[in-house]
């Protein structure tokens, strides 16, 4: 199996490309690392490979804050420069820059 760089990085605001909620990126998976379980429950037509890296997210929709792990495949750059309003967001990163949150660790590494 080859493992493929990340198309995102932590902090970068994206969106999924088929439901409709956007997140920060606080971690990521070079390979699926979740379990068979969790990976058996999705939809097989809409099933991601698992040779690609998946994102965790401090995800919102119009009703709710949570967690959520996405494929590389189904996600976008979301191009609404807004705040995500996730209450963990403040907790690991600072400012908001370009679309990017930058994390608290890399601020205090600029002072």
């Amino acid at each position: 199996m080859t493992i493929r760089m990340a198309k995102f990085q932590i902090g970068q605001i994206v969106r999924h490309r088929v439901y409709s909620f956007r997140g920060v990126i606080f971690d990521v998976d070079p390979v699926f690392s979740n379990s068979e379980e969790w990976w058996q429950s999705i939809p097989e037509h809409v099933r991601p490979r698992k040779d690609q890296p998946f994102y965790h997210l401090f995800a919102e929709n119009e009703e709710t804050t949570y967690i959520a792990y996405v494929s590389e495949q189904n996600l976008l750059i979301d191009d609404n420069q807004t705040p995500v309003s996730h209450p963990q967001v403040s907790e690991m990163f600072s400012d908001l820059r370009n679309g990017c949150y930058i994390s608290r660790e890399a601020r205090e590494d600029l002072h």
